[in-house]
């Protein structure tokens, strides 16, 4: 009997000492996955702190006094485009294209997006209220950096194998640099959009609409990433078609609903409108006079985190929208360049500034307070202050349709670039993975997925800047009226 109970306690104890040591080798795993996500982390900070925010500007800048600022000559006209080819079931979409209002409404998918709520968020929690002035103004010169790509989007459209029209930064940059220059380039953007937007930007994306949903209503995870990637499958199946007509009935939907709730909730708290809007200008040059000197919040960080949070929500010069404004069958390019000009003011100055205005006019803002919300917890809390509990049904509703938008969104994008790279045929094994990522990306929160999605996004956009303002003097050209075709 000793001998069997010394055997027993014997195996337990070996047992015991494989889970020790599972535990310490997934202990080691664990912190491995973290230092690379801290590092992957910096290096992204790096390129869009130190370099990108500069390029990005520099550029809305340079083609704004180029194009005699189009954004404004031409916002008029954008707007009288956009209508007269409004429709929530216009034509159908196929090898020829689709209608510039499909166009839009599939850019405009893409760029409102969760950061549209979170976005605002952080902003305003890392930088202060003056954040909105900075992002107000960076959108302004994105702009015309925008009516430049969807202009030479236009121009440089092709035919693909299949006899249908594609179009987008790869052929531009092919244009414009001859060789293996202009090849490596294209190639890089490719790879580049590719993963920060079909594969880890959608997982990003999963994540954001999964926790809203579990937030509001306890679903699981799992649950929601299933039936988020099966709707997403039967869309990505039906081609350009189903896509066009899934963008022109959503986003117009998206939008509107969104824009209820939020002036319901400025209708509430309209007594605080005015001093929001005060302190978002007093903030932007004197951010101390609002918050106090205890904070810390300078200039500098108003700024920074305002263009950033701007530039990373309207996607002006990242060289994502070109892919669905080359598709749109107009007479010139500077037709749909105009429309192009549309967006970034529907993503900015109405869209993220509402989601500023509910938050400034909640009270819950603490800006650079150790422990405050920010985020989508921000937003909630916002949200909740005037519509109760409804308010986290309401933003996770919300987060549904913007999240969702922009998966589909980035899977156009996506597409168009892995149709050029490896063909036709490629473009199903691309669906299924982007298919995986999103139920992956739906149950697990990793920071590594988004740290890389943000450093890809970052990436993709040197190729695009480059042959943007080498290319600056056609679009130049094109808003003086000149015909470029």
């Amino acid at each position: 009997m000793g001998f069997w109970l010394f055997l027993f306690a014997a195996k337990k104890q070996k047992k015991a000492g494989r889970t020790r040591t599972r535990r310490i080798k997934r202990g080691k795993k664990e912190m491995s996955m973290d230092q690379l996500a801290a590092l992957v982390k910096q290096i992204s900070d790096i390129v869009w702190n130190s370099v990108l925010l500069y390029l990005l500007v520099g550029t809305g800048v340079i083609f704004s006094v180029r194009t005699r600022f189009v954004q404004v000559r031409k916002f008029g006209a954008g707007w009288k485009r956009l209508f007269g080819n409004f429709s929530l079931s216009g034509e159908k979409a196929g090898k020829d294209g689709m209608s510039p209002f499909q166009a839009l409404t599939t850019a405009i998918a893409a760029q409102v997006g969760t950061g549209n709520i979170a976005g605002a968020a952080t902003a305003l929690y890392s930088g202060g209220p003056g954040a909105i002035f900075w992002m107000w103004l960076s959108a302004f010169f994105g702009m015309s950096t925008i009516y430049g790509e969807a202009v030479l989007a236009q121009k440089y459209k092709t035919v693909d194998q299949a006899g249908h029209v594609t179009g987008g930064p790869i052929y531009y940059i092919k244009a414009r640099f001859q060789g293996k220059f202009g090849t490596f380039l294209a190639v890089f953007f490719s790879v580049a959009i590719i993963f920060a937007l079909g594969f880890t930007g959608n997982m990003v994306q999963a994540n954001s609409i999964s926790e809203a949903f579990q937030n509001a209503f306890g679903v699981d995870k799992r649950i929601i990433g299933v039936i988020c990637a099966v709707i997403a499958a039967f869309i990505f199946l039906g081609g350009i078609g189903r896509i066009a007509a899934f963008t022109e009935k959503v986003v117009p939907i998206m939008a509107g609903f969104y824009m209820v709730g939020c002036l319901v909730i400025l209708c509430i708290n309209h007594a605080a409108i005015i001093p929001a809007l005060r302190s978002i200008f007093v903030a932007a040059f004197d951010p101390q006079a609002i918050l106090g000197g205890a904070v810390g919040i300078t200039v500098r960080e108003a700024t920074r985190y305002g263009v950033a949070r701007g530039l990373f929500s309207n996607e002006a010069g990242m060289g994502s929208t070109p892919h669905a404004h080359a598709l749109a069958k107009v007479e010139k390019p500077q037709d749909q360049g105009e429309i192009a000009i549309v967006s970034v003011f529907i993503d900015t100055f109405v869209v993220l500034t509402l989601t500023a205005l509910v938050i400034l006019t909640s009270g819950k803002l603490q800006a650079g307070v150790p422990g405050g919300l920010e985020g989508t917890a921000l937003a909630q809390a916002a949200f909740n202050a005037a519509l109760g509990s409804f308010g986290n049904a309401f933003v996770a509703i919300c987060m549904l349709f913007f999240a969702f938008s922009t998966i589909i969104g980035w899977y156009f994008f996506g597409e168009t670039n892995v149709k050029a790279l490896f063909g036709q045929k490629a473009t199903k094994v691309y669906a299924a993975i982007v298919v995986i990522c999103i139920i992956i990306g739906s149950a697990l929160k990793v920071s590594l997925v988004w740290n890389l999605s943000d450093l890809f996004n970052g990436l993709m956009v040197f190729p695009n800047l480059i042959a943007l303002l080498f290319l600056s003097g056609i679009v130049a050209r094109a808003a003086r009226g000149e015909d470029i075709r």
